[in-house]
């Protein structure tokens, strides 16, 4: 399990997330639309996986907004924000905000996600929702790059993610 922080404070994750090298696990999010979206809907594409606590915080939104910008720049990749909001907040957020480029996944019915890419926090006051991290999938479906944010209240390290598809 990761050992995290939120402001300071020492958190913990259900497991590690995957290796790099291996396959990405398969994983079956629910769209803003209510329909389903799973692993194999993104075959032969890149994945960026931009995975976090909730879309209602600073920081979250901010990670949305700057791979939305991204993305709208990369060939044969999509960008994935997954977070256990119900889909109907992710979809007001980026009607909102004018966000077009990124693919809003919610993890809200089940929390298997964050269970199997080792990431939903155990304790503290965000238990049960999933921790801010990023996984970059290559277009054969294996994990090239992870990234575990170790404070939670700051950013992933944006440059590191995309380098890791050239």
């Amino acid at each position: 399990m990761a050992k995290i922080t939120l402001k300071g404070n020492e958190i913990n994750t259900t497991g590690n997330l995957p290796e790099v090298g291996n396959a990405a696990a398969n994983f079956t999010l629910v769209k803003t639309d209510l329909s389903r979206a799973t692993l194999a809907d993104f075959e032969g594409q890149q994945l960026i996986l931009n995975i976090f606590p909730s879309v209602d915080t600073g920081t979250c939104a901010a990670s949305v907004r700057n791979f939305n910008k991204e993305a709208a720049s990369l060939e044969n990749t999509k960008v994935l924000c997954i977070s256990r909001d119900l889909p109907f907040a992710q979809g007001r957020f980026c009607g909102a905000e004018g966000i077009e480029n990124v693919i809003m996944l919610s993890d809200f019915q089940t929390g298997q996600f964050g269970i199997d890419y080792g990431l939903q926090f155990t304790d503290g006051p965000l238990a049960g929702l999933n921790s801010r991290c990023i996984v970059v999938i290559n277009s054969e479906g294996k994990v090239i790059y992870t990234e575990q944010v170790a404070e939670t209240v700051e950013e992933p390290n944006y440059e590191k993610a995309l380098a890791s598809l050239v």
